[in-house]
């Protein structure tokens, strides 16, 4: 190890030996090659994800599948939802079979893979080969970037925050672009050009880590708790079966392409009450931390009802700039007509331009912050909010892009004071013994809310959409003032965690 001193009056500080000196930004030198995978991994899921609803619902020919919008919402809720299901067997996989790093690039193998079935297979079955690779990748890598990131500092690194928030400024660029570019593309040439274009920059982030990933510190190519050898056949036979009923069921018509988002539903909440229900009953987690994991209870309904409308950009939203927003613009003799996908851009544009702020606004508070549930509270209260602004608009047949972006600003002030907060609180109420089953359920109330946006997608309609838009938003709200009627019950439950 060697040391770094940044100033002379400190103790000097243990900085990780890395195979490499180069630097990024000041940074550990590997770092930009995780920050350019995930920015490109983003660029293709978002950019794949903002025109996937418009390919399963338009006509075959406007150059999509015609399945009725009703079933296409539902599958993208359950699919989206899925995604954070795999976060946790990605995980696992890392943990127990090939270590982090070779998970990670598998994984950004499958969803080039994906994208180029979604590119070049036609079809219902370019459908299901991309979206089951896609889903089972994008849950893979994201289990593991993070960690491999992580993996870049020694823990006394004082670089450590600040090279976490450059990587995940990486995140909110692949975000951006990623429908900008492929709504472009789908708008100009159609949508297998657009899923092309998906996995090409797939291509080009997985070839710049496959070049630099030598770079990375060995420790990231261990398995953190290898699982025995005498343990692989019950693990291979669990597996066989459980894939082997999946079959059933799809055979048999009891899951079908009409009631996914409701499975999806049913497997994230039944995951949830398994893993709260081991973290409460095992021996192995103390009084307090007990106390803590109930605690998160609240918070993680808290959380699924918030995703339950925010992840509605990708399903409603959707439909709604296709159908009812004015996406027209004329000056003098040209014309010309934005792209439906391009409104899911807008939330990344304020979670650049904000996140610092909030951020700043954090430290500067210090001590004074709200509590945590406090800031669910508002945060829910703020989502909701989002959707009540939907209602002026009900009776205007065309509806101006500028009021859509003012309901999306109100959306990621939610979303500030619940995503990046609430994945903190999982890492922080976590049992000494169980830190990733805690993050794992922080990823699995994700994937009941995103699942629930495809649920509740199927009961919109432009005829009825101001009691949609009212009814959730006004739900959601209460939601959110019970949680801060609880919140300080719930932060004494937390021990001393703010």
């Amino acid at each position: 190890m060697k040391t770094q001193e940044s100033d002379p009056s400190t103790t000097p500080v243990e900085v990780k030996e890395l195979p490499t000196s180069r630097t990024f930004f000041g940074q550990p030198g590997p770092l930009s090659t995780l920050f350019s995978v995930e920015l490109w991994e983003r660029f293709s899921f978002y950019g794949m994800q903002g025109i996937l609803l418009l390919y399963m619902y338009f006509e075959t020919e406007r150059g999509g599948l015609g399945i009725d919008p009703a079933i296409a919402t539902g599958i993208v809720g359950a699919y989206g939802g899925m995604v954070y299901v795999f976060c946790i067997i990605g995980g696992w996989v890392a943990d127990r079979l090939i270590g982090s790093e070779r998970a990670m690039l598998w994984s950004a193998v499958m969803i080039m893979g994906g994208h180029i079935g979604l590119a070049l297979i036609p079809g219902v079955p370019g459908l299901i080969v991309g979206l089951l690779l896609v889903g089972v990748g994008s849950g893979g890598l994201k289990a593991n970037v993070s960690n491999l990131v992580g993996h870049l500092y020694s823990r006394e690194d004082p670089r450590r925050d600040a090279g976490f928030s450059l990587f995940y400024m990486g995140v909110n660029i692949g975000a951006l672009f990623g429908p900008f570019i492929t709504g472009f593309a789908r708008q100009e040439w159609g949508f297998h050009l657009a899923f092309g274009l998906a996995a090409l920059g797939m291509a080009l982030g997985l070839s710049q880590y496959i070049w630099r990933r030598r770079e990375l510190p060995a420790d990231v190519h261990t398995v953190p708790n290898p699982l025995p050898r005498a343990s692989y056949p019950r693990w291979i036979a669990g597996t066989v079966v459980a894939l082997l009923l999946v079959g059933v069921l799809l055979v048999t018509g009891v899951v079908n392409a009409g009631n996914l988002s409701t499975v999806a539903v049913l497997i994230s909440a039944l995951a949830a009450v398994g893993i709260f229900a081991f973290l409460l009953t095992t021996s192995k987690v103390g009084a307090d931390e007990r106390s803590r994991v109930l605690a998160f209870i609240p918070l993680f309904i808290g959380s699924s009802a918030f995703f339950a409308l925010f992840q509605q950009q990708f399903t409603v939203i959707t439909i709604y700039s296709d159908t009812r927003l004015d996406r027209d613009f004329s000056w003098g003799s040209f014309s010309w007509e934005m792209p439906i996908e391009w409104v899911q851009s807008i939330n990344p544009v304020f979670i650049i331009v904000f996140a610092p702020l909030f951020a700043l606004l954090w430290t500067k508070m210090g001590t004074k912050n709200p509590t945590t549930p406090n800031k669910f509270g508002v945060g829910i209260i703020l989502m909701g909010s989002a959707f009540l602004l939907f209602l002026p608009m009900v009776t205007t047949v065309s509806v101006p892009v500028l009021w859509i972006a003012v309901i999306l600003l109100v959306a990621t002030m939610g979303e500030l004071m619940v995503s990046p907060v609430g994945l903190s609180l999982s890492t922080k109420l976590a049992p000494a013994q169980y830190p990733v089953l805690m993050v794992a359920l922080y990823n699995l109330s994700v994937a009941l809310g995103t699942s629930l946006a495809g649920s509740l997608a199927r009961f919109y309609s432009a005829d009825n959409e101001g009691t949609y838009f009212g009814v959730l938003g006004a739900v959601t709200i209460g939601i959110g003032v019970l949680m801060l009627l609880v919140a300080r019950p719930v932060h004494r439950e937390m021990r001393g965690v703010n």
